[in-house]
């Protein structure tokens, strides 16, 4: 019950932060866009990782969510991996709370960076439809494939295909 209210306010309080946002922020972001910049982002909870020129997996996860809790292991042996061949995971934590956040981060000791977006800034930025959802970026920065949610097996299986696929792009040059 405790979760459900603390679901309902999260999504409350993301209607009324992106609601009150300039109409050009308010865009979902989707495949084909351009990804908010993670360092303006006023994230905290570490150091954002440079991501120039990588592959790269953000995703937004909260402590009360539990395909978020099971997605962890997955993001880790991702990270894993690709890391040496340019991909970068990042999961951003939206959590009211931040010992919640913490206690979650030190609980499951990721692989990969996470920081924590406590005024919503980020979350409500991409207009993230659900928890957990995330979001495979190619080498420039733009949003290639998203992911609403984590159906285990099946996810991790689409976004590694995914990592491949993005990896193996030869990088645009101008």
């Amino acid at each position: 019950m405790v979760a459900a209210k603390t679901r309902l306010a999260w999504i409350v309080c993301t209607a009324a932060i992106a609601a009150a946002l300039p109409s050009r922020l308010r865009s979902q972001t989707l495949p084909g866009g351009s990804f908010p910049p993670l360092a303006a982002a006023g994230l905290s909870g570490g150091e954002v990782p440079e991501t120039a020129g990588k592959v790269v997996l953000v995703d937004f996860w909260a402590s009360w969510c539990a395909p978020c809790k099971a997605s962890f292991p997955a993001y880790s042996r991702i990270q894993a991996a690709y890391a040496e061949r340019g991909l970068v995971v990042v999961a951003v934590g939206v959590d009211d709370n931040p010992s919640a956040y913490a206690a979650f981060v030190a609980k499951l000791r990721p692989a990969f960076t996470t920081l924590h977006d406590s005024q919503h800034k980020l979350v409500s930025l991409v207009q993230v439809p659900t928890m957990p959802t995330s979001y495979l970026l190619d080498r420039s920065g733009r949003v290639r494939f998203t992911h609403p949610g984590f159906h285990g097996d099946q996810t991790e299986r689409e976004i590694r295909r995914e990592i491949e696929a993005l990896l193996n792009e030869r990088p645009v040059t101008q």
